[in-house]
């Protein structure tokens, strides 16, 4: 894995499709340093599944569903995590109770750890950070 790839979770695509999102002027500068500057981006189906919910919900289906299908022709590396993964995901999702931290965070923590991914584009800053993980826009 290039060593400058980010992963690419929920909120940073919700905020990015949806104008009325607290965080859409700063996903959108962000959005547009990633794709000028060609960094690889990555993330789980299982972030894609939450979006497309999210999406729907707050918008439409359909607006959802279009959104969905740009991001599945977009130069995007889709994981797809293991069986054995999941199992990982879930002692996460054990140990870190306290925190509240979602299940497809847990999965994407593990993901982002098998690939040896450092950066995680996110508006979930506490919980990623809490994980060991560098933060755009922090970064940016």
């Amino acid at each position: 894995m290039h060593p400058d790839t980010v992963f690419i979770d929920t909120g940073a695509y919700l905020a990015h499709f949806h104008p009325k999102d607290q965080s859409h002027k700063q996903a959108l500068k962000v959005w547009t340093w990633i794709e000028t500057q060609r960094i690889p981006r990555v993330t789980t189906n299982h972030v894609l599944d939450e979006l497309a919910t999210i999406l729907a919900r707050r918008t439409s289906y359909a607006f959802s569903a279009m959104k969905m299908r740009e991001i599945y022709r977009a130069n995007l590396q889709i994981e797809r995590p293991s069986a054995r993964a999941e199992q990982e995901a879930l002692d996460l999702f054990e140990k870190y109770a306290d925190q509240k931290i979602s299940f497809t965070d847990c999965l994407s923590f593990v993901t982002m750890q098998h690939l040896g991914v450092t950066k995680a584009f996110t508006f979930d800053k506490k919980h990623f950070e809490y994980a060991g993980f560098q933060v755009i826009p922090s970064l940016y």
